[in-house]
Formats: structure tokens, C-alpha cells, sequence
């Protein structure tokens, strides 16, 4: 029984970990990941160099991808998912299947790796703080297991300190056991009270050389042009509640309807501005009351569908209240959670399908359903609006796709934006030193 072949490029990614005990695949998304290691996994148990693997993922990865993904690239391996009810995790954990797929939130209910030999970590930054939950989890469990494979879209979505706690749980002898010495070694201390590091001149360029050996990247180029482009728009348009936004972002205090709205710090006050920014503001503590302002992003979105004539399009939000008013304006939107989305999606069933960051930003295949996304408000993590994008633009997809950036002029949107450019800036240096000569 045989499965799909891999392409050219995913063959030398495949043939790499399966020469490397300790080893990361670094690659943009849509590449092939899954594809790339299942491969490897198959060659290795086959080879006798493994017994069992445990694949840790992202949840709706665990049941949405590497179940559908498995047949097709390494038919002659069994595989179960662990998820759901502790009993339903041990029950797939009791099994004889040569991989068993489970979910990061479950890795603290974890007791042993008994049996397993080998652990493939999907979407690697999940465990870039060594001093989390998960992480402290899976690591006092890692001690036996010889063979540790990460696979990542990003080592340094949010800044180049991400990459230590990646690196550690895979081979800790790349970066060291301490991120205090990793910091010094390559950090400036600005600021004690609030731990506040820079990154030494050549720190990027030097933590990638030290990290190189044990890292595969698969270069855009090598496969971009077998992709359609993908063009990014930015939709503007001015605030209409401009005095309340200035003055709340002036002093921090908003008259509601009788409400004193107080904003205690800038992060607080970061978060009311983008919601003012799409035209709202939750009054109450535990976000519950939302007042509307304005609908003006509304009306960007709806102007666009119409030029667009309806074509099937993914809506971005961020915030439940967007949600909530998303599903009020466009009654036929279906969200990714419900019943069969993703298949009906992907059959071309639904004309818009509205997803958070957070739950479509890893793993899953929508190429097929359509070729346009529009972020109604932006993620402030690099790696999420990446791979959110990467649901439509990946292998698979037969159109151009178009991603519709809506901004409100002059407002924290601007400001999201143009952080997200600077870590891409960063991402892009942290792949060229990663570069295989």
C-alpha cells in the first residue's frame, strides 16, 4: 500500500529528519509540513529506528488534519487521537497504534511517555515559554525519548526570545538548559522591574548559525511559484466616533451612558481603543455590555462582498462582540465550530465563513472553498495572521487569493499593522541566516 509522493523539495525536508535524531522543520505555511514528516515517521518505523511515535498538536489539528492527512502520506502507519474526555485520551493511549495524536492542553494530564520513543512537536512556538504549564509538563517526561522533531512556521513570530524555549525541548544542547544565560549571552538588560531585554547587535544572526545544524528550512522560492499570488489590499476608511476615541486615548476615561469607563493601563487601554477602532467598546469589567458606536467597518465589509459579488469569503475576528454583530448584518455566515464547516466550506457551500486567529490559525485546509479573506480586526501575533492566511493560500489552492486588511484611519489599527510588518522584518533576516548553504 502506498501513499502520495512528495514533492522534490518536501523529499530533501523528509530525508533530513530522518537523518537527524534532534531535528526542526522551518517552513512557511502551506508547505507541507504534515505531509514532510508523516513520510519521515513512516521511513523510520519501517526502518526499525522507532516503535511509536506521539504527535502534539494544536486540538482542532489533532482531529481536523492528521487523521485526513495520514492515509494519504503514510497509509502503512496506524494512528488514533487522543482528545476528548480523559478516558477517551487513555483509551487511545492504551492502543497498539504506531502514532498516537494528541493536543497541547492535555500534555499536563500526562504521567508517562511509556512506550514512545519519538514525540513530533506541530506548531513548536506552542511551547516557546520553558517556564509554562505545558511545557514543564512534557519536559520532566522527555528524559527516555531519543528522537524529537519540531515543526514550525516561525521560530521568532514575536521576537528572537521565542526561540530559546523551542529549541530546549527539542535539543537543549543548541541553546543551553538556562534562558537566563541565553538572555545574557545574547540580550541587553534595559529594564530589571520589568524584565525587559534587547537583542545584542548580531544576536538574530548569531542564534540561527548556532541553531542551523539541527534546522531544515524550506525556502519560499523553492515551491512559491507552484502557489498562485497573494495580494494584500488595505481597505480604509475614517472613524466616525473620532472625539470619544481621542479623548479616551488621551486620558484614559470614557462617559457612557452614565458609565465611567477607566482604562488601568496601556495594555487595558490598547484593547479599548481597537475595539473603538471597529466601532465599540465593552462597559462592563468582564466584557458582558457592549456599547456600539459606530458601524462603519460594517459597511466597509458589506461594500466589499457586494464589489467582490458575493464570491465565498473567510471573515476575521478578534473580538465576540464582532462575532455576535457579524452574525446579526449577515445572517447566512457560518462559524468554523459549527457541524461540518470545514467540509461544507470546502465544497463550496458557504458563502462566508467567519473564524478567529485562535481557531484556524494551525493546520487546517480551506483552500479549496474559496480564495478570499478579509480581517475585520487584526491579531497582534505575526504567527496567527500568518497562518490564518495560510488556510487559503497553500497547496491546493487554484486561484490568486486576495486578504482585505480593513483599517480605520488614524487609530490603534495602524499601529497593529505596522507591528506586524516589523516582525516579519524579523522573521525574514531569522530565515535568510537559517538558509541551508
Amino acid at each position: 500500500m502506498t501513499g502520495l509522493k512528495l514533492r522534490p523539495y518536501q523529499e530533501v525536508a523528509a530525508d533530513f529528519i530522518f537523518e537527524h535524531d534532534r531535528a526542526m522543520i522551518l517552513a512557511p505555511v502551506g508547505a507541507g509540513k504534515t505531509a514532510i514528516t508523516l513520510t519521515a515517521m513512516q521511513d523510520a518505523i519501517e526502518a526499525g529506528l522507532v516503535k511509536r511515535f506521539l504527535v502534539v498538536a494544536p486540538k482542532r489539528v489533532c482531529t481536523d488534519v492528521w487523521p485526513v492527512e495520514q492515509p494519504k502520506w503514510a497509509p502503512r502507519l496506524s494512528l488514533v487521537v487522543a482528545v476528548g474526555t480523559q478516558k477517551q485520551r487513555q483509551d487511545a493511549f492504551k492502543t497498539d497504534a504506531n502514532v498516537v495524536v494528541t493536543n497541547y492542553d492535555s500534555l499536563q494530564s500526562l504521567e508517562t511517555l511509556k512506550g514512545f520513543d519519538a514525540v513530533v512537536f506541530d506548531e513548536l512556538t506552542r511551547l516557546k515559554n520553558p517556564t509554562g504549564k505545558r511545557f514543564k509538563a512534557i519536559a520532566k517526561l522527555m528524559d527516555k525519548i531519543t528522537i524529537r522533531w519540531g515543526l514550525t512556521g516561525s521560530f521568532t513570530s514575536n521576537g528572537l526570545e521565542d526561540v530559546f524555549g523551542q529549541c530546549k525541548i527539542v535539543d537543549q544542547t543548541l541553546l543551553g538548559r538556562s534562558k537566563g544565560a541565553f538572555l545574557q549571552q545574547h540580550f541587553v538588560l534595559l529594564n530589571k522591574d520589568f524584565n525587559d531585554w534587547k537583542p545584542r547587535p548580531d544576536a538574530l544572526k548569531n542564534v540561527m548559525q548556532i541553531i542551523k545544524p539541527a534546522t531544515y528550512v524550506l525556502e519560499a522560492g523553492e515551491y512559491s511559484d507552484k502557489l498562485p499570488p497573494c495580494h494584500t489590499v488595505e481597505v480604509r476608511c475614517e472613524l466616525p466616533n473620532r472625539q470619544e476615541y481621542e479623548h479616551f486615548k488621551k486620558t484614559f476615561v470614557m462617559e457612557l451612558d452614565g458609565k465611567t469607563l477607566t482604562a488601568v493601563n496601556a495594555a487595558v487601554l490598547t484593547s479599548k481603543l481597537q475595539q473603538l477602532s471597529s466601532g465599540f467598546i465593552y462597559d462592563t469589567e468582564d466584557n458582558a455590555e457592549t456599547k456600539w458606536l459606530s458601524f462603519h467597518k460594517f459597511d466597509m465589509l458589506e461594500d466589499l462582498l457586494d464589489e467582490n459579488q458575493h464570491d465565498n469569503t473567510i471573515v476575521v475576528y478578534n473580538f465576540q462582540a464582532e462575532l455576535q454583530k457579524l452574525k446579526q448584518r449577515f445572517p447566512k455566515a457560518v462559524t468554523i465550530d459549527e457541524p461540518d464547516a470545514i467540509k461544507r466550506w470546502n465544497n463550496g457551500e458557504i458563502e462566508l465563513l467567519l473564524i478567529h486567529p485562535k481557531s484556524a490559525g494551525h493546520g487546517l485546509n480551506l483552500q479549496h472553498g474559496g480564495c478570499k479573506i478579509v480581517f475585520f480586526s487584526l491579531p497582534w501575533s505575526l504567527e496567527l495572521y500568518e497562518q490564518t492566511i495560510g488556510r487559503l493560500h497553500r497547496s491546493g489552492q487554484a486561484h490568486d487569493v486576495w486578504c482585505y486588511i480593513l483599517l480605520a484611519n488614524k487609530t490603534v489599527d495602524e499601529r497593529i499593522w505596522a507591528a506586524l510588518h516589523d516582525k516579519r522584518a524579523i522573521s525574514d533576516v531569522a530565515m535568510e541566516e537559517l538558509k541551508c548553504s
